[in-house]
Protein backbone atom coordinates (compact mmCIF):
# COMPACT_ATOMS: atom_id res chain seq x y z
CA UNK A 1 0.00 0.00 0.00
CA UNK A 2 1.45 3.68 -1.10
CA UNK A 3 2.20 6.17 1.86
CA UNK A 4 -0.90 8.37 2.83
CA UNK A 5 -2.04 11.06 0.71
CA UNK A 6 -1.50 14.83 2.04
CA UNK A 7 -4.68 16.61 1.85
CA UNK A 8 -5.01 20.28 2.23
CA UNK A 9 -8.43 21.77 1.66
CA UNK A 10 -9.20 25.71 2.67
CA UNK A 11 -11.94 27.41 2.35
CA UNK A 12 -12.20 31.00 1.66
CA UNK A 13 -15.97 32.49 1.22
CA UNK A 14 -17.82 30.15 -0.75
CA UNK A 15 -15.23 28.29 -2.48
CA UNK A 16 -12.94 25.88 -1.13
CA UNK A 17 -9.11 24.78 -2.65
CA UNK A 18 -8.47 21.51 -2.44
CA UNK A 19 -4.71 20.34 -2.88
CA UNK A 20 -3.03 17.04 -2.85
CA UNK A 21 0.07 15.58 -3.01
CA UNK A 22 -0.19 11.58 -3.73
CA UNK A 23 2.88 8.91 -3.24
CA UNK A 24 3.09 6.68 -6.07
CA UNK A 25 5.57 5.51 -8.25
CA UNK A 26 3.77 6.52 -11.85
CA UNK A 27 5.76 3.83 -14.25
CA UNK A 28 5.28 4.46 -18.01
CA UNK A 29 5.81 1.28 -18.83
CA UNK A 30 8.64 2.43 -21.09
CA UNK A 31 11.56 2.74 -19.41
CA UNK A 32 14.39 0.15 -18.40
CA UNK A 33 15.96 -1.06 -15.83
CA UNK A 34 20.01 -1.24 -15.51
CA UNK A 35 19.65 -5.19 -17.07
CA UNK A 36 17.79 -3.74 -19.85
CA UNK A 37 13.98 -5.03 -18.87
CA UNK A 38 11.04 -3.04 -19.66
CA UNK A 39 9.78 -2.12 -16.31
CA UNK A 40 6.15 -2.43 -16.35
CA UNK A 41 3.12 0.26 -16.50
CA UNK A 42 2.02 1.16 -13.10
CA UNK A 43 0.09 4.15 -12.59
CA UNK A 44 -3.29 5.86 -11.23
CA UNK A 45 -5.88 5.22 -13.55
CA UNK A 46 -8.97 6.88 -11.64
CA UNK A 47 -9.36 9.55 -8.99
CA UNK A 48 -12.26 10.79 -7.44
CA UNK A 49 -13.20 13.32 -4.32
CA UNK A 50 -16.39 13.44 -2.40
CA UNK A 51 -17.50 16.26 0.05
CA UNK A 52 -18.73 14.85 2.68
CA UNK A 53 -19.66 11.15 0.65
CA UNK A 54 -21.12 13.24 -2.38
CA UNK A 55 -19.45 12.95 -5.19
CA UNK A 56 -17.66 16.57 -6.41
CA UNK A 57 -14.81 15.41 -9.28
CA UNK A 58 -13.10 12.74 -10.81
CA UNK A 59 -10.96 11.89 -13.37
CA UNK A 60 -9.41 9.58 -15.68
CA UNK A 61 -5.19 9.53 -15.67
CA UNK A 62 -3.40 7.75 -18.11
CA UNK A 63 1.41 7.22 -17.72
CA UNK A 64 2.40 10.29 -19.00
CA UNK A 65 1.34 11.66 -15.21
CA UNK A 66 4.49 12.53 -13.53
CA UNK A 67 5.95 10.36 -9.98
CA UNK A 68 3.84 11.59 -7.08
CA UNK A 69 1.47 13.68 -8.65
CA UNK A 70 -0.13 16.87 -7.00
CA UNK A 71 -3.63 17.61 -8.04
CA UNK A 72 -5.54 20.72 -7.00
CA UNK A 73 -9.25 21.93 -7.72
CA UNK A 74 -12.07 24.02 -6.24
CA UNK A 75 -15.26 22.71 -4.51
CA UNK A 76 -18.39 25.66 -3.87
CA UNK A 77 -20.46 25.13 -0.83
CA UNK A 78 -17.71 23.39 1.43
CA UNK A 79 -17.81 24.94 5.19
CA UNK A 80 -14.69 24.33 7.43
CA UNK A 81 -15.88 21.05 9.07
CA UNK A 82 -16.55 19.02 5.96
CA UNK A 83 -14.42 16.10 5.28
CA UNK A 84 -13.18 15.88 1.95
CA UNK A 85 -11.78 12.03 0.59
CA UNK A 86 -9.82 11.76 -2.37
CA UNK A 87 -9.14 7.91 -3.87
CA UNK A 88 -7.23 6.42 -6.54
CA UNK A 89 -7.30 3.25 -8.01
CA UNK A 90 -4.26 2.23 -10.28
CA UNK A 91 -3.75 0.07 -13.12
CA UNK A 92 -2.72 -2.97 -10.60
CA UNK A 93 -5.81 -2.51 -8.65
CA UNK A 94 -4.24 -1.03 -6.16
CA UNK A 95 -6.70 1.86 -4.10
CA UNK A 96 -6.16 4.07 -1.39
CA UNK A 97 -8.63 6.64 0.02
CA UNK A 98 -7.54 9.22 2.88
CA UNK A 99 -9.70 12.65 3.92
CA UNK A 100 -9.46 15.45 5.30
CA UNK A 101 -11.24 18.66 7.26
CA UNK A 102 -11.85 21.76 5.39
CA UNK A 103 -10.08 24.08 7.61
Amino acid sequence: MADPMRIRAQAAGDKTTVRVLMSHEMETGQRKDSSGKVIPAWFIQEVSATLNGKPVMSGQWGPAVSKNPFLQFTVKGAKAGDKIAITWIDNRGDKRTDEATVS
